[in-house]
């Protein structure tokens, strides 16, 4: 009999939209590399018959403590106007959500040899092969045959996780950094969405000189851990917009120098006002809605100035080059984390006090209530939702 687990299962009616064309295999799959084109009618359901995986040679088995919500999760459950989910993205249905985790080996493959039980761990949400053109190029987040924890395989909302150990990533340091465990974890479950600012930031648009200044639009969990590493690579000033008042609050804690709602304020002049009229030198896009944020910020661009979206927006945003053209800027697309030693460097960071996510913590809920965490989030009051079960 296959051992069973509780967890928090995401499916969906599938109704392609219509003039939608994707392979028979897909299809036949439930699978889409848009979920806003394909999926309508979410339900969110708590079961405690989902069967864990077997594991396989090179596999690890690891007992789920902490894990986050991201805003991607919940744009499985909201839908637009016509009842389609807003994930933009790649989905399979149905699927144990959950891709920002972290917990305890309890077993290992036979051929693994990195890991052993007893490990505090986490894991890349892109799964990415290793085989295709493009991983052997190494840009792993474009991978050909992408599969993703919690969007197209079981993720991590669940008591266990078994995945292949090329993915996961010893939480070194954090047992002599943090006497709690169950803070620990939690810490350790916000190392993936730090990872994507990270990648974003240094990897993509190629970081910031100390002394610069940096623009955050949008300040959820992607948006504080970019506050957080832009002040520790050396942002003299860094100038957060957000429409929650939490979140906010929980900018300046994070690192944030000025945060202001950008419904009260002239954005543009506000950035222009903040560096001396020169512009503002780096731009992060995290609120996922660069129809509106990116018109803005490219009206108070400095010279030379970098502009990097990490938010996913089902959208496409407007863009007048000649700014881009007149002030030398440039535009970065970035997408995912793996690759480039951004994990290593992240979890060193976390270790060393080098930046502190512990305030982007808002709300703990347990396992079994993780439906309602999910829908808690929804109104947009709390930065960062985790789910313990410890």
């Amino acid at each position: 009999m296959p051992e069973r687990m509780k967890g928090l299962v995401v499916d969906a009616e599938w109704a392609p939209r219509g003039g939608i064309k994707l392979p028979e295999d897909w299809v036949r799959r439930r699978r889409t590399y848009n979920g806003n084109l394909t999926f309508k009618n979410p339900r969110l359901e708590f079961r405690d018959d989902i069967q864990v995986p077997e594991l396989g040679p090179k596999d690890v088995k690891i007992a789920v403590k902490a894990v986050g919500i991201c805003g991607s999760d919940v744009h499985f459950y909201e839908t637009d106007e016509d009842g389609y989910i807003i994930y933009p993205g790649l989905v399979q249905f149905p699927v144990v959500i959950g891709h920002e985790w972290a917990g305890e080996v309890v077993e290992v493959g036979k051929e693994v040899k990195s890991l052993k039980p007893g490990d505090w761990v986490m894991s890349e949400e892109m799964l990415w092969c290793g085989e295709c053109n493009a991983c052997r190029h190494g840009y792993f987040n474009q991978c050909y045959n992408l599969e993703e924890l919690g969007f197209t395989v079981n993720g991590a909302m669940a008591e266990y996780v078994v995945i292949h150990e090329k993915y996961v990533w010893k939480l070194e340091g954090f047992k002599e950094r943090f006497s709690d465990p169950k803070e620990a974890f939690m810490v350790g479950a916000t190392v993936e969405p730090t990872a994507v600012s990270y990648n974003a930031i240094f990897v993509r648009a190629g970081g910031i000189k100390p002394g610069s200044s940096a623009a955050v639009f949008g300040t959820g969990p992607i948006g504080l851990s970019a506050v957080a590493l832009l002040k520790a690579a050396g942002a003299a000033k860094v100038i957060a917009f957000e429409i929650s008042d939490t979140r906010r609050e929980i900018a300046k804690k994070m690192g944030a120098d000025f945060v202001y709602d950008p419904r009260q304020v002239n954005i543009p002049e506000v950035l222009m006002e903040h560096t001396g009229g020169e512009g503002i030198d780096f731009v992060v896009e995290a609120a996922g809605v660069p129809h509106l944020t990116i018109p803005e910020a490219e009206k108070a661009l400095a010279i030379g100035a970098k502009v990097v979206q990490i938010g996913r927006a089902p959208k496409p945003a407007p863009l007048f080059l000649e700014y881009y053209q007149i002030r030398m800027g440039q535009l970065f697309g970035s997408q995912g984390h793996s690759g480039n030693r951004v994990f290593k460097n992240v979890i060193a960071m976390m270790a060393a006090g080098l930046i502190d996510t512990r305030p982007m913590i808002t709300s703990v809920y347990p396992l079994e209530k993780s439906k309602e965490a999910v829908i808690k989030l929804t109104e947009r009051k709390d930065a960062k939702i985790m789910v313990v079960n410890m």
